[in-house]
């Protein structure tokens, strides 16, 4: 693998774990969240820096696998250029369900 990409699987793997780290030892809460202007601003900063790193991996390797890859790029720049259509409900979503299938895809790709 090349070690561009190797290191924005590291990056990817970074941010989920950074996102993570805000509920260690702590319930995850919708509300909360919603509430939360500083997490919600860190978990969004996070999941720009996740969509950049996949967008630059598929820019080198464009058959690269990765599921989800154009949703990921497409949630980084709803994020950015869309800041004001994100929805609480989307973000958190995002950190429940899928963050967790991503943490595990990279950790795998970079045992190989």
């Amino acid at each position: 693998m090349d070690n561009s990409i190797k290191a924005w699987l590291f990056d990817i793997l970074q941010s989920i774990e950074e996102i993570q780290s805000y509920y260690e030892n702590k319930e995850r809460i919708f509300e909360e969240y919603v509430s939360d202007t500083k997490t919600k601003r860190a978990i969004e900063r996070n999941l720009e820096i996740i969509g950049e790193a996949v967008n630059r991996i598929l820019k080198r390797d464009k058959n690269f696998k990765l599921n989800n890859a154009e949703k990921i790029i497409g949630t980084r720049n709803r994020i950015i250029h869309g800041y004001d259509r994100i929805s609480d409900d989307l973000i958190w979503s995002i950190v429940i369900n899928q963050l967790p299938r991503l943490k595990a895809e990279v950790a795998s790709l970079l045992k190989e």
